[in-house]
């Protein structure tokens, strides 16, 4: 049976004279994993807007069941809070005490292996070390859909890789839903269940990789966005 964590129908966003999302539907169910592909321009991130109740001048409809949370391409952590201060930034304070609130943000540094690093200050942190702790604010509210904004974008490749094992494992341990966008085809078709390919503030091609060998599904995905395999030889 259908546990639709968010669901979009006709939404349209429009900057101007410009038309961002035109008229698109999708859905996210509950414990689904979904990357969204597109190029620059594309309405990726004004869609994770629009999700993230960042943006609400549109038409149509975004239904989200339950809490939201967004881990960015850039961590944005508080510099002049410690880190587990920053884990629980945005959590409901009413009569919840600090020991609390210092459990919750322990546990959730645990699970992305910073533990040792609840005191430290935002700055002291590697650039993988931030995005963990970006990744474990988002968790620690058990939210119904995680969305993921370029996540790994600014990291090395082999942060990225070691990045790519830590979020399917917290996914899989939570299982909340998932929307990721992302320019890599590659991240998409190795962290996804399903990847949606989004142009013209529509979506136009839908890809499941777990039923598609992967070299003949990469090369449709590039295809889908406009590029050639000589393009990437």
């Amino acid at each position: 049976m259908a546990n639709p964590v968010a669901e979009v129908r006709n939404l349209t966003k429009k900057f101007g004279e410009r038309t961002i999302l035109n008229r698109l539907d999708l859905t996210v169910e509950r414990g689904e994993f979904v990357a969204l592909l597109g190029r620059s321009g594309s309405g990726k991130s004004t869609l994770l807007r629009v999700l993230a109740g960042l943006d609400d001048d549109v038409t149509g409809q975004a239904t989200v069941a339950g809490t939201v949370s967004v881990a960015f391409q850039q961590p944005r952590l508080l510099p002049w809070r410690k880190v587990w201060r920053n884990v629980v930034l945005g959590l409901r304070q009413d009569g919840v005490s600090k020991s609390r609130n210092r459990a919750l943000a322990e546990k959730a540094l645990a699970e992305v292996q910073l533990a040792e690093h609840a005191d430290d200050w935002p700055l002291t942190l590697s650039g993988g070390e931030a995005q963990r702790v970006s990744l474990a604010r988002a968790l620690v509210r058990e939210p119904g859909l995680l969305l993921l904004d370029e996540p790994f974008g600014a990291l090395d490749a082999l942060t990225r890789i070691a990045m790519h094992g830590l979020v399917v494992d917290l996914w899989r341990r939570h299982r909340p839903g998932v929307l990721l966008v992302t320019h890599d085809v590659d991240e998409a078709l190795r962290l996804a269940g399903r990847v949606l390919v989004l142009d013209g503030g529509r979506i136009v091609a839908e890809h499941r990789p777990r039923e598609t060998d992967h070299d003949d599904l990469r090369r449709r995905v590039l295809a889908d966005l406009g590029v050639t395999e000589d393009a990437v030889a």
